[in-house]
């Protein structure tokens, strides 16, 4: 039976001494062996492993986020034994100290991301170790968990059915029903949505879940709060739930991302578009005439208007304010092709390293678009308190290109506030990644 973590109980424990074996061994192979050294070094491992929260891993943890605790776990523990070193006056060369960081960053990484691949293949393959689940409440934020339970069996849950007060023919029973339908199927999580639940259901329910020890959780409410990230703190016994900051807006992590954006943009510029220019500009020019590149005014950071720079695609026309559509006849033949590729999009490198745009960010809308959704749809504004980016998260999930419905640009929106309060550069890394394989691939949207 799996615990409330998700896991067997004896899988954290086992994995805490399997990881504490290869640190030992990693550090008799590369530092030393010195038993005092070596006391202190897993002291080292183990407080931070607290600290951190570095073995609360769930089911539902993403993959990005296990790199993202064993970066932050094997960096700070790294210092700390380099500035042990050196208290010490320790004769250990410092090359060795790197070779160690690389080496266990790299065989750890490979280690837990086989480890959470493999407990998913174990739960689909055999149906073990999983939890089963109901849903209280009918709406689109149920159905939305629901798919999310039935098409992701990896994670280990076992959807059993819903219960509302509404008409359906689908439902296992009334709210009131769900209580004892809970304790005779052993149901381990009750998933309830507030919006058809009174306080003093949410409260029932609440009762109910500690008394039989079953874990509880509320799906919310309101759509405006998209993907905003919420996390709680104690003033003495009071619970405070509060909105978490904008990562960019920490000096900290707005110079790391500048840095990375003039480093990677200088390398696309030098290697790329350094001989991509003359070939494509001279094919360009030879089909229709023009300049090479197009400028176009686009709304940035705070919402400042900045030139935002591409290869030429469509012939020379008036209507530049008019988003590209399906078949559109401006676009050239070579401009399809560019446009398919996203190639068009590579002379906004120069707008990064001027410091206009980032790599990665929401993408810059037309200023009709910004007069048109900024007022309509909630949290459209909040995509300028960042740059905007070459590529984007909304753009890698299939939001790019023609706004064809309010879904769309709703989506869209979402994305990109949930970038924007979960920025982090292992995200910008994934982002790339999925960027350069759509490149290749093509995508629907791409016209």
């Amino acid at each position: 039976m799996a615990n409330k973590e998700g896991y067997s109980s004896w899988i954290k424990p086992s994995l805490y001494i399997i990881d504490l074996l290869f640190i030992s061994g990693f550090l008799n192979i590369f530092l030393t062996q010195k038993p005092i050294d070596l006391i202190f070094f897993i002291s080292f491992w183990i407080i931070l492993s607290i600290s951190f929260s570095f073995y609360k891993v769930y089911r539902y943890t993403k993959i990005i986020k296990i790199v993202s605790l064993l970066s932050k776990q094997i960096t700070t523990f790294v210092l700390l034994i380099f500035t042990y070193l050196y208290i010490n006056d320790s004769k250990i060369l410092f090359e060795n100290v790197v070779i160690f960081f690389v080496f266990t960053l790299v065989i750890f990484n490979i280690w837990r991301i086989f480890l959470h691949i493999i407990f998913r293949k174990y739960r689909i393959i055999t149906g073990s170790n999983y939890k089963q689940v109901v849903i209280i409440g009918r709406n689109e934020s149920t159905k939305k968990l629901e798919e999310f339970f039935n098409y992701n069996l990896g994670y280990g849950y076992k959807f059993v059915g819903y219960f509302t007060n509404e008409e359906n023919n689908d439902k296992k029973g009334s709210i009131a029903q769900s209580f004892d339908f809970i304790l005779k199927n052993k149901i381990d999580e009750v998933y309830c949505s507030v919006k058809e639940l009174t306080n003093n259901q949410i409260k029932e329910f609440i009762d109910f879940c500690d008394i039989n020890l079953k874990t509880l959780k509320f799906i919310p409410d309101s759509e405006e709060l998209f993907s905003k990230n919420l996390y709680l703190n104690y003033y003495d016994i009071t619970p405070i739930l509060s909105l978490r900051d904008i990562p960019l807006d920490d000096p900290i992590n707005a110079a790391t991302k500048r840095i990375f954006d003039i480093i990677f943009s200088s390398i696309v510029i030098i290697f790329v578009l350094s001989w991509l220019i003359p070939i494509l500009g001279l094919i360009i020019i030879l089909e229709s005439r023009g300049p090479i590149f197009f400028q176009q005014n686009r709304p940035g950071i705070k919402e400042k208007g900045f030139g935002c720079y591409k290869f030429r695609s469509m012939t020379l026309n008036s209507r530049s304010e008019d988003s590209a559509t399906r078949n559109d006849a401006r676009v050239t033949r070579v401009g399809k092709f560019i446009r398919r590729t996203s190639i068009d999009e590579l002379p906004q490198f120069f707008n990064v390293l001027f410091g206009t745009m980032s790599v990665v960010g929401p993408r810059p809308h037309l200023w009709r678009q910004n007069k048109m959704y900024g007022t309509k749809i909630s949290k459209y504004m909040m995509r300028h308190f960042v740059k905007p980016g070459v590529t984007g998260l909304a753009q890698v999930r299939g939001y790019r290109g023609e706004i064809e419905t309010r879904e769309d640009i709703v989506n869209r929106t979402k994305y990109d506030v949930f970038y924007i309060e979960n920025w982090s550069l292992l995200l910008d890394f994934n982002i790339i990644i999925q960027t350069v394989l759509n490149m290749f691939k093509g995508e629907e949207k791409a016209y």
